[in-house]
Formats: structure tokens, sequence, C-alpha cells
């Protein structure tokens, strides 16, 4: 009862998930017939509209992958939770996992870049008798 579907033949694609905060990113790459960045269904310099968080999520493939390699990649993102600077960190640790289980030999330049690594930085939860999680009320003797 095997299927086989030429569509499934065609568009094969590696997914990772890449986290930061409380976003989360899963991102698909695959070979196409032009280079695009689509997330959440819209264009990335659509979504993101700062060239700061566009040059963030480019980063793996810009610096991480060599530049006589000329491959047409169509990169699929579905980004959620967290705010949009978040959201761009964790587009980037997913793009930089995926591209990993792309093409293997672009693991070590990516890992000295630091881009595998998941940044575990993340609110730290209010206690109980303080406004926040380490501001105290305001202290008086009497």
């Amino acid at each position: 009862m095997e299927k086989t579907s030429e569509k499934k033949s065609k568009e094969t694609y590696v997914e990772a998930v890449g986290r930061r905060k409380t976003s989360t990113a899963r991102v698909r790459v695959m070979e196409g017939s032009e280079t695009s960045f689509i997330i959440n269904g819209k264009d990335a310099r659509e979504y993101f509209k700062t060239e700061e968080e566009r040059r963030l999520i480019m980063d793996p493939i810009i610096k991480g992958m060599p530049t006589s390699k000329d491959l047409k990649l169509s990169i699929e993102a579905r980004a959620s939770g967290g705010g949009i600077h978040s959201q761009a960190e964790a587009v980037r640790h997913g793009l930089a996992r995926a591209l990993v289980l792309f093409d293997l030999e672009l693991r070590p330049k990516l890992k000295t870049l630091g881009y595998l690594k998941r940044d575990p930085r993340a609110k730290e939860r209010r206690k109980f008798g303080l406004k926040k999680a380490r501001k105290a009320p305001k202290w008086s003797k009497r």
C-alpha cells in the first residue's frame, strides 16, 4: 500500500523548530526555482518591518553558507508567540537548524557563529510580596 505522489517527490523539504523567549518558529527549507522567504503567509520584507530584523533572519544564509554554493532556497516559516523581535530570533534559530539538516557541511560554521544554540534567557516570574520579579516595595521604618 505504497503511494507514489509526484508532488511529494518534487517538494521534499527539511523542517526544524526554533525558539526564543516565548516565541516558536517552524521553518521549512526546500530547493526552489527562485529564492523566496515567506513568514506566516507574508513576504519576509512585509512581515519584519525593520532592517535589523530582516538582517537577523537572513544571517544563517548570508554568513553561514559559502558563496560558492548558488542554491535557490524556498523558505517558509510559521512564527507564533512573543514579540516581533523574539519571533525574528526564533526564525533565525529554526532556519539555522533546518540548514544543517539540509546540508551537514554548514554545521561547523553555523555552530561557531552561535546560531544553533537556543538563547535560554526569558522573563523571570513575579514573586509574591514584590512589585516585579525583583523590585521590592519602598521600605519604610514605620
